[in-house]
């Protein structure tokens, strides 16, 4: 879907409880890591493990942080469909 050497990244989540967190990172694998230690945003700290079911590559922090908001007010069978388009898991 997209290679690590990107400098902007969105990416989605998927929660122990099935629910998706949308956010922006500079380094995905970090970013997954430090969601599934608890100390990533409050939101997943109770739904841990997580996983990465898409990631998306910018070359602008801008451009990253449009598409976020962009995913974000997506109705959830909307976002399952944009992660269904996925070829290979992200990370």
């Amino acid at each position: 879907m997209t290679t690590l050497d990107a400098d902007h990244y969105v990416y989605i989540l998927r929660c122990v409880d099935e629910s998706y967190y949308t956010g922006y990172t500079t380094d995905p694998e970090r970013r997954l890591a430090e969601h599934n230690a608890g100390d990533g945003a409050k939101y997943t700290r109770g739904r841990t493990p997580v996983t990465c079911v898409y990631l998306a590559a910018f070359d602008s922090k801008s451009a990253a942080m449009s598409r976020e908001y962009e995913i974000k007010q997506l109705r959830r069978s909307e976002k399952e469909a944009l992660i269904e388009a996925v070829d290979e898991p992200p990370l």
